[in-house]
């Protein structure tokens, strides 16, 4: 069973920055993506990157703003959030496409609280 771990969450102040990272069981590499969950909201996508972290994609909210990367070496990937706003706060998911297509394999996921 592959498993997929989130860390990096906390709180910060509006404007400020974080960094989240997603580290992956085993020595395959997968597509992966991040979402979150807001209180009383249902799950969104907020950012993806291909296997090979040639491609990515986001979600309009959070372009120019949030990158994803990632480190095949350590089957890790990344979310780096800047100018934070109280609207991102939210449990923040990592998912891997373990099955193609589709994200399988789900973290626990780790909270980001941004105060105003």
């Amino acid at each position: 069973q592959v498993q997929v771990v989130e860390s990096g969450g906390g709180l910060v102040q509006a404007g400020g920055s974080l960094s989240l990272s997603c580290a992956v069981s085993g020595f395959n590499v997968y597509d992966m993506g991040w979402f979150r969950q807001a209180p009383g909201k249902e799950r969104e996508f907020v950012a993806g990157i291909s296997w090979s972290g040639g491609n990515t994609n986001y979600a309009d909210p959070v372009k120019g703003r949030f990158t994803i990367s990632r480190n095949n070496a350590k089957n890790t990937v990344y979310l780096q959030m800047t100018s934070l706003k109280p609207d991102d706060t939210a449990v923040y998911y990592c998912a891997a496409k373990v099955v193609p297509g589709v994200f399988s394999n789900w973290g626990q996921g780790t909270q980001v609280t941004v105060s105003s």
